[in-house]
């Protein structure tokens, strides 16, 4: 079989080299010209030439930021050049939509941008693993995001949690939000709604009961506990729960930055007796861990 031809001009690297440790670290270095023998140079497209990538998983803009970038953009200008790739007409986007967007808002007709030679699969990475590592993503664009990565591009369960830095579990259970109904989806998405109250819902199966009773668990502000034990008595398997005492019932407070810190670190998290417990699966789980909060840094 004839080795796969290197078409992103970068030594040999390669971009497998640097997926699941730094993409934004990698763009950068394009960017500012850091790549081995890139030889590449800064050029103005016009930007009507410019095609939106069709990879782009982030599907939300906060048009208040765009307005305040391309205030930004007037006076200052674009500081980091968009990155495209030459196509039969035009260009495509591959980085850089915000700036665009702001662009044109700031009535700019050029914009500054490097081609390089990316093959669609790596197109579909970049777009989705940076959007991913800032944080960029709503839950349901992220879970959008990750099955493509598996069905578009076969990765496994093991390969993805790699690749963007979570634990398994954190993955497959973000995927399953795409078993709601749309239009709970769309709480979701306006954060009318946090993942955690959601997924319990998937087990009532009907999308019109899953509907009702996510506008109950929304109008009742129920907590993820009080979701649960709704769900159960919904579908007739309501479970005693275990008796506590009344003094151990924790405060609201704890038990959403418990929730919080669940969705920031893609595990479980207990806060009880003056004691923060975050579970990890392994090694690898902890060292995850370990660099979001920021205790280690990545080589």
């Amino acid at each position: 079989m004839a080795e796969k031809k290197n078409r992103s001009g970068l030594g040999g690297r390669g971009l497998d080299a640097i997926f699941g440790t730094n993409v934004e670290q990698f763009l950068d270095e394009i960017q500012n010209n850091k790549t081995e023998g890139s030889g590449r140079r800064e050029v103005q497209i016009p930007i009507r030439e410019i095609r939106p990538n069709p990879y782009q998983p982030r599907k939300e803009f906060d048009q208040a930021a765009l307005n305040e970038l391309a205030d930004s953009i007037r006076t200052h200008g674009i500081f980091t050049p968009l990155l495209v790739r030459k196509s039969v007409q035009g260009y495509v986007l591959i980085t850089g939509e915000r700036r665009l967007r702001a662009a044109e808002i700031a009535g700019l007709t050029e914009v500054p941008a490097i081609e390089v030679d990316f093959t669609d699969e790596e197109m579909m990475e970049i777009a989705i693993l940076e959007n991913v590592q800032r944080e960029d993503l709503n839950p349901i664009e992220e879970a959008t995001a990750y099955e493509s990565l598996v069905k578009k591009l076969g990765y496994t369960q093991e390969k993805l949690a790699e690749r963007v830095g979570k634990s398994r579990e954190y993955c497959a259970n973000i995927m399953r939000l795409l078993k709601l109904p749309s239009e709970v989806q769309k709480l979701v998405v306006e954060k009318k709604l946090t993942m955690s109250h959601v997924r319990p819902l998937l087990s009532l199966g009907d999308e019109d009961q899953i509907y009702e009773a996510a506008r109950q668990v929304m109008k009742n502000k129920m907590s993820v506990r009080e979701v649960e034990a709704y769900v159960h008595e919904l579908s007739g398997t309501e479970v005693k729960p275990k008796p506590k005492k009344k003094a151990e019932t924790k405060d609201p407070w704890i038990r959403d930055l418990e929730q919080r810190m669940q969705e920031k670190l893609g595990t479980r998290v207990n806060i009880s007796g003056k004691q923060l417990q975050i579970s990890y699966s392994d090694t690898d789980d902890l060292n995850r861990i370990l660099e979001i909060i920021g205790c280690i840094s990545e080589d």
